[in-house]
């Protein structure tokens, strides 16, 4: 899997394990145009069963609606893409799943940009837990694979970052 995966978010995946395994916390996520990347880096640090709980890609409204409904109130309007819908996917992933902190990435990938009318390589990615944060990701880039690494990176770093405050 580690070929599959670039360096950097490889690292970025192991820093954060390293750090809620140490803490004793566990981590679930709700990634849009990220594609599944920022759990397949958190799941290929070896022991990653002791702190990932599990995930889902919330690409649409419907998958929303199917896998991620119920106690965590959603934002009106809720705009994929925004840093509304970040915090709402970091909240109802860490909520459905019990977990002490939750990743939320919503953007667009590219080539082009999204109906809400942002660029190719805008995203926001949340983390909510003991703490929250969001971070506005935008890469003026429209290379859609690129995009996808960055943003999930990005998403890691960010919970890095609140893991170790």
């Amino acid at each position: 899997m580690t070929a599959l995966l670039p360096d950097r978010l490889l690292a970025a995946g192991e820093v954060c394990g390293d750090l809620l395994k140490t803490r004793g916390e566990t981590v679930a996520v709700g990634e849009g145009s990220c594609g599944g990347l920022v759990s397949a880096a958190l799941l290929a640090t070896p022991g990653a069963s002791a702190y990932y709980v599990g995930g889902g890609v919330i690409y649409t409204r419907a998958a929303l609606d199917a896998l991620l409904t119920g106690e965590v109130e959603r934002p009106s309007p809720l705009q994929g893409a925004s840093e509304p819908w970040a915090i709402h996917l970091a909240r109802a992933a860490r909520s459905h799943l019990c977990a002490t902190w939750g990743i939320g990435e919503g953007g667009a990938a590219g080539p082009s940009g999204n109906r809400y009318g942002n660029p190719a390589g805008h995203a926001w990615v949340a983390v909510s837990g003991p703490s929250e944060a969001a971070v506005h990701v935008l890469t003026g880039d429209d290379d859609r694979v690129a995009n996808m690494i960055t943003f999930a990176t990005a998403a890691l770093d960010l919970l890095a970052r609140e893991l170790a405050n």
